[in-house]
Parts: structure tokens; C-alpha cells; sequence
């Protein structure tokens, strides 16, 4: 509400104002008289009497000369007093309507041309800019930092040895040659054991990685994306043997070296850091500046010397871990870099001399190792992405995770091509990137589930054996034990380890 004075003549309000206020014939009453004439209230709103206030002192500042800023000294360029020249700004005297004293506002413009008066109760306030989120810093991760713990019953048996000696006290032959065994698969149907930590699950966020060791299978490795990994007894008392903590970010991928000793992370601070399995102690570390998707091993080396990395950059890099630092930094020996979106599988095929990669981009290349060049590449417009795979133990196939539900079958050797006659359905992964896993037989395909389910399928026939309901959450992770006939261990979004029988 505000009371506008009603003046005649050359005082007379602007044109604007008078489209508002309704005239009426003056009555003999003292309503609405003030010492300066005749005033009637009428309700306008805030805008329109800014608009009408600044339409009227710009008229009285109409005639009236405004003053430059000085031109200041010419010998200084920064700061008080720098020079200006011509491009000085305008001076303003205005009365504040907080405190009714006359202040100086800045005006922008030029000489010629109409000026903008600016005032501070017009100003727009900035908003306030947000804190930095907590862990988005990608800092190395200092050797000091990087630590490891004990956390088992028993770290040495009466013999002086630790876990890493394979047990032989049980009913199954973990040292045999796998020709030897005579194998036949069965789907599991019961839940044997339940990993715990501390009393709690396993891990305190998501599962997203779970590989046995090689050949024995007496342990099982562990990554989360709470940044750990943990190792745990796979027989016995099946309990916490070893935390490895060095990633400030989640782990998206582990993988043993052939002979056990030293095993290889990768997360999402784009770190890749080899770790020694029996003591804890961090070896190395490598960083080309990307995230790493997916780390796998050079079969061939069994002590582990080179290894691959599938990189959010498109690339795939070949690592040396025997080759000097080049300053902070190792180089890569090899960069395989044609794929078009972030690389998500690699797979060594063909006695481990070729490799078939995957990626976002819905291609699938294979290479001869060591040679930068694919000489195999498939890409077709109903193609999704893969994101999962593994290898048939008995025949020349390998086994990736569709993005359309499906686990599609792609045959190696010398020609490298899609087996139409296999495709695997009924469960749901889109969204996801859910593990799948081979039975050591090769007759049982397994894969988790986003409907927390473990699904199993006979490889002949392509049909669905099992479903089991492993989690009210997705499961995302899942390994067959390398010497038993039904044994399959799960992990979830909930950090939560499942062992099946």
C-alpha cells in the first residue's frame, strides 16, 4: 500500500502513475486531504512502484551534469588509483531509503550512448557457491597410508607355515592335476556359510569382485566399493584372514597373478596397485591419469610380470612392472587404443597368445598380444554393450554379459565369430554389471541377478536348471570354486558373501 501525492501541472505524476489512479471529484470531507493536497490510497503492487520510483528520478536527474570517476595515474595498471581514462565510470548521488542520507551509486554506459543506472537495492545477490563434495580428490595414496592386517585366529600352524600353504586334511584333493579329477557339476541348492567381518557383513557397501586363488581354491579374494580388499579361509572355520586397505575410492577389480602370490587391484582413484598375498605389502604402484575398469594378468608369466588394463580413455594398456619409473610415473609398454567408449572385458584366448576386449561403444575386438593392431572386429546394430565374461574351461569359447538380459557366446580360434545356437536368457541384468561364471566341468553357466537371485544353466541345451534367491538385493558377483563339483560363492549390493553348496 502506498499513498501518491496528486499534483497539477508541471508536477503532475508521470503517465505511467496516471493509468493506475482512478480519478474522482473531490468532496467537501477531510479524507484523504494532507498538508501537500489530496492523497487516495489504492493498492499497487511492488514492481510497478519501483518501476514508476525510477521513472521519476531519472527525469529529475535528467538535467542535472553527473561527474566522472578520475582518470587516475597512468604510471600504475593494477589496483587503487590504476588508470582509467575515458572508460571511468559515472558518479551518482541518491538518497538511501534506509537511512535517508545520500549515497554514490556506480553507473555503467558511455558518453554517447543511454545509461544504466544500477543500485544496490536491485542487485542480484550471488548465491553461495557449495562446499567441494567429500572424496572427490584423486590425491596418491603415500606408502605410509597404505596398510594391511592380520585379522585371522591364527596367522602361523604348527609347522611355521601361514595360509598361503594349500590344506591337505581334507576330503578333496586341492594339488592334483585337473585331468585327474574327473568332475561332474552340479547346481548348488542350499546356503553353506555366511561370510561375516567384525560380527557385520563382509563389506560395508557393494560387491564387485570375488576370484578364488588359482588352482587350489583355498582362498577367496574380496573387493568392495568400500576402497578394501579382504581375504578370506575358504575351508576350516571359513573366517577373516587378511584386510588390504590403500584405495580411497571404490575397487571395481582384482585378479591373482598365475601363481598366487601376488594379486592386482584397480579402482576408482585411478590407482592400480600390486599387492603381496601373504605379507600385505603394497609393491607397486601404477596411474596413466584414467580410471581402470577391468585388470587381468599375462597368463603365460606365472610370477606375474605384465599385465592389462582396460581404462575409462578407450584404451588398453600394457604394463611392465619389472621396467624402472619414468619419473612418477610408469609408462606402459603397449597401448591398444581403437576401441570408442571405456573398455569393460578383456579375455586371453587361444593359449593365451590373442586377448578379445569389450567395451561401451557395442564392439567386440580381438588382438594378438603385443601387436597394437585388432585383427578381428564385430559390431552389429542390435549389439548392446558387454560388460562380464568369462572362459570356457573345456571348450574354445568365451562367455560375455549382455546389457539386453542375454549371455551371448563368442567361439575362438581361427576364426573368431558368434555361436548363434547358444545364447543364455531368463534373467535380468540391465543396469547392471553382474559376473557370470563357468563350472570347471564346463557344463553349468552361472549369473547373478538384479532380482537377487543366482541363475544356472546347462551349457548343451542353453536351459534354465536353477534359480536360487540368494538377496533381497541385486547380486553382482560370482565364482565357482575350481575343484568342487557345487560349490558357488555370491556377493551383493548389500556387501553381503554367500557360500553355496
Amino acid at each position: 500500500m502506498s499513498l501518491v501525492p496528486a499534483r497539477n501541472g508541471a508536477n503532475a505524476p508521470p503517465t505511467r502513475a496516471a493509468n493506475l489512479i482512478e480519478t474522482k471529484q473531490f468532496k467537501t470531507s477531510t479524507k484523504g486531504k494532507v498538508p501537500t493536497g489530496y492523497a487516495e490510497e489504492i493498492a499497487i503492487s511492488e514492481q510497478s512502484f519501483r518501476s514508476l520510483h525510477r521513472d521519476v528520478e531519472q527525469q529529475q536527474a535528467a538535467g542535472k551534469k553527473r561527474k566522472r570517476e578520475g582518470k587516475g595515474d597512468s604510471s600504475k595498471v593494477y589496483g587503487a588509483g590504476s588508470y582509467k581514462g575515458p572508460w571511468a565510470k559515472y558518479e551518482e548521488r541518491r538518497i538511501d531509503s534506509d537511512s535517508g542520507e545520500e549515497i554514490e551509486v556506480e553507473v555503467s554506459g558511455d558518453e554517447s550512448g543511454e545509461e544504466e543506472v544500477v543500485y544496490e537495492e536491485d542487485a542480484i545477490v550471488p548465491v553461495p557457491t557449495k562446499g567441494s563434495k567429500a572424496g572427490t580428490s584423486y590425491d596418491e595414496v603415500g606408502q605410509d597410508k597404505e596398510t594391511s592386517t592380520f585379522e585371522g585366529s591364527q596367522q602361523y600352524d604348527y609347522q611355521g607355515r601361514t595360509y598361503m600353504h594349500v590344506p591337505q586334511d581334507l576330503d578333496v584333493d586341492l594339488i592334483g592335476d585337473f585331468e585327474n579329477l574327473n568332475l561332474k557339476c552340479y547346481h548348488p541348492k542350499k546356503l553353506v556359510h555366511t561370510y561375516k567381518a567384525h560380527g557385520k557383513n563382509a563389506h560395508e557397501k557393494a560387491l564387485t569382485s570375488l576370484k578364488y586363488f588359482p588352482n587350489s581354491g583355498h582362498l577367496l579374494l574380496s573387493a568392495a566399493a568400500d576402497g578394501k580388499v579382504r581375504l578370506w579361509d575358504a575351508y576350516h572355520d571359513r573366517e577373516l584372514l587378511r584386510s588390504y586397505n590403500g584405495h580411497t575410492k571404490s575397487v571395481v577389480d582384482v585378479d591373482f597373478t598365475p601363481d598366487g602370490t601376488r594379486f592386482l587391484s584397480a579402482s576408482y582413484d585411478r590407482q592400480m596397485k600390486v599387492w603381496d598375498t601373504e605379507t600385505g605389502q603394497c609393491i607397486s604402484r601404477f596411474s596413466t591419469g584414467s580410471t581402470p575398469h577391468v585388470v587381468r594378468w599375462q597368463p603365460e608369466d606365472p610370477s606375474g610380470h605384465e599385465f592389462l588394463a582396460g581404462m575409462h580413455d578407450n584404451k588398453i594398456v600394457q604394463i611392465d612392472t619389472r621396467l624402472p619409473a619414468d619419473g612418477e610415473k610408469k609408462n606402459p609398454v603397449q597401448e591398444y587404443d581403437h576401441h570408442l567408449g571405456p573398455v569393460n572385458t578383456i579375455t586371453f584366448c587361444d593359449e593365451n597368445r590373442r586377448f578379445i576386449t569389450t567395451s561401451d561403444d557395442k564392439s567386440l575386438r580381438a588382438w594378438e598380444y603385443n601387436i597394437p593392431v585388432p585383427i578381428k572386429f564385430i559390431a552389429e546394430p542390435y549389439m548392446f554393450p558387454m560388460v562380464k565374461s568369462a572362459s570356457h574351461p573345456a571348450k574354445g569359447a568365451v562367455l560375455l554379459q549382455s546389457s539386453d538380459n542375454t549371455i551371448k557366446v563368442y567361439n575362438t580360434g581361427e576364426k573368431i565369430r558368434q555361436n548363434r545356437k547358444k545364447d543364455f536368457r531368463g534373467h535380468n541384468n540391465a543396469g547392471y554389471a553382474i559376473d557370470l561364471a563357468v563350472s570347471p566341468d564346463g557344463g553349468i553357466v552361472a549369473s547373478g541377478d538384479s532380482g537377487g537371485f543366482v541363475c544356472f544353466w546347462d551349457w548343451k541345451s542353453c536351459k534354465m536348471w536353477h534359480k536360487i534367491k540368494a538377496s533381497d538385493a541385486a547380486v553382482v558377483s560370482v565364482a565357482w570354486h575350481p575343484r568342487e563339483s557345487s560349490k558357488v560363492v555370491t556377493g551383493d549390493l548389500n556387501g553381503m558373501v554367500k557360500y553355496w553348496d
